[in-house]
């Protein structure tokens, strides 16, 4: 891929601080300007040549039809759904995402509510902020000894796997080989099969 000169970057949602010093510290010139409607994104497009978006800015074929000088999409996050790919690539815009920049987020919520439910805390809180302390209603399930099966060990649940370990979790990965809704399966009959790695 042939290197591309970036010199002015439009920033439409939050990102991570570092993100804009790291850019400037290359020389380019940053704006941050959050919350902008599809209006104000088209007039201001114009004027950049780098963009970098989260989930919530929509990056329609109008707008990249409008941003006559820009070379490169950045989402700051995991897919490119918001963005028309296709009208992006025939104008030589080259889209990016980082797919791997909210992994460790991900696996530590994950890890954080199989806590939360293996200990009942929803239910002890709801109990709690109704006055009650049925100590005894919410004991729990301790996660030392226990199988937790991963739909799909790719980025995250590897990542899950390694967290839930430390527990003394046995972990494996769950493959569904073949599966309709439950709708389908009521019309046809079970068609659900499970496959443990374990």
């Amino acid at each position: 891929m042939a290197m591309v000169s970036i010199k002015r970057i439009l920033i439409t949602e939050s990102v991570d601080p570092c993100c804009t010093k790291i850019l400037q510290d290359n020389g380019i010139q940053v704006a941050e300007k959050k919350t902008m409607t599809k209006d104000e994104l088209i007039a201001e497009i114009k004027d950049y040549d780098g963009l970098v978006i989260r989930s919530a800015t929509k990056i329609t074929e109008e707008i990249i039809n409008a941003a006559v000088n820009l070379k490169i999409i950045g989402r700051a996050g995991t897919g490119v759904d918001n963005v028309d790919v296709d009208a992006a690539t025939k104008r030589g815009i080259i889209v990016m995402n980082t797919p791997s920049g909210n992994t460790i987020s991900a696996a530590e919520l994950t890890c954080a509510l199989l806590m939360c439910l293996s200990r009942g805390l929803p239910q002890a809180v709801m109990s709690m902020k109704a006055g009650n302390w049925d100590r005894k209603k919410f004991m729990g399930t301790e996660l030392y000894g226990k199988i937790l099966g991963i739909v799909g060990l790719g980025r995250i649940g590897k990542e899950v796997a390694t967290r839930m370990q430390s527990f003394g979790m046995k972990v494996g990965e769950l493959k569904i080989v073949f599966c309709f809704c439950c709708m389908l399966q009521k019309t046809i009959g079970s068609s659900c099969s499970v496959r443990s790695t374990l």
